[in-house]
């Protein structure tokens, strides 16, 4: 895959502090990067703006409200699509996500995956800053989405991922219902509802060493309101069609 035809679409809020790093060591692997930007009052789209002036490879889209992480990547996928991406990548602004681990994402898709995700549950993943609680929150939280949704994803929250752009335009990321990062766990159910080829590829995920997680009680809420209800109606269904 040239990588000119990969887009890495980062949303951002407040990340003025790792914007300025994370840009270059994206374009430094050779891969375009498409900032949206929910109008941060930090100046974050500011320096983006002088990022994209000074690198062609660098592009902004600037959003005028703070809608969700979900809202900012259907945009971002929109733009990213309109601008001839073959392959678009979500990712984080804050390190969380290695970008030396791009080329493995893209790699997969190469081989014919249509959504590579990185994952942190599969042999060769992990998270080497995360206390024993978090993890197991997290685990948890997959878990159940595993068994209300019938995945077989291990890690469907993951937020570091690659589509194939056409595989992409199948799924109903624009009328998601999921703002927050109940966000990915909804486009994994739906690539695996239409067949998608998709493969996790193990990363290591670190925490942020500079700014504020977005991360809220809220978003959890969200998420966890959203699979029970998705998975009540699908065990429902099964059981309607187990007592016909």
């Amino acid at each position: 895959m040239p990588t000119e035809r990969v887009i890495v679409v980062i949303p951002t809020y407040n990340e003025r502090e790792n914007l300025a790093h994370i840009v270059p060591a994206v374009t430094h692997q050779g891969y375009r990067v498409l900032v949206v930007d929910d109008d941060s009052p930090d100046g974050t789209g500011d320096l983006a703006r002088r990022l994209s002036s000074s690198d062609s490879r660098v592009s902004l889209l600037q959003r005028h409200t703070k809608e969700g992480l979900g809202p900012a990547y259907a945009a971002g996928f929109d733009r990213a699509i309109e601008d001839g991406a073959e392959v678009i990548v979500e990712m984080d602004a804050d390190f969380s996500h290695d970008p030396k681990d791009l080329p493995r994402l893209v790699g997969a898709i190469d081989n014919g995956a249509d959504l590579a995700i990185g994952s942190r549950y599969v042999p060769g993943g992990s998270t080497p800053d995360w206390p024993l609680h978090r993890r197991l929150i997290s685990r948890g939280g997959n878990i159940y989405a595993r068994f209300m949704l019938g995945l077989e994803v291990r890690d469907a929250t993951a937020g570091f991922r690659a589509f194939r752009a056409d595989a992409l335009q199948r799924l109903p990321y624009a009328s998601a219902e999921a703002s927050g990062y109940g966000f990915q766990v909804e486009m994994a159910w739906r690539a695996a509802q239409v067949g998608l080829e998709i493969v996790e590829v193990p990363i290591a995920f670190r925490d942020r060493a500079q700014g504020t997680s977005k991360m809220g009680p809220d978003i959890v809420r969200e998420a966890m309101r959203l699979v029970t209800r998705w998975g009540y109606a699908r065990w429902k269904r099964r059981l309607a069609f187990w007592n016909r």
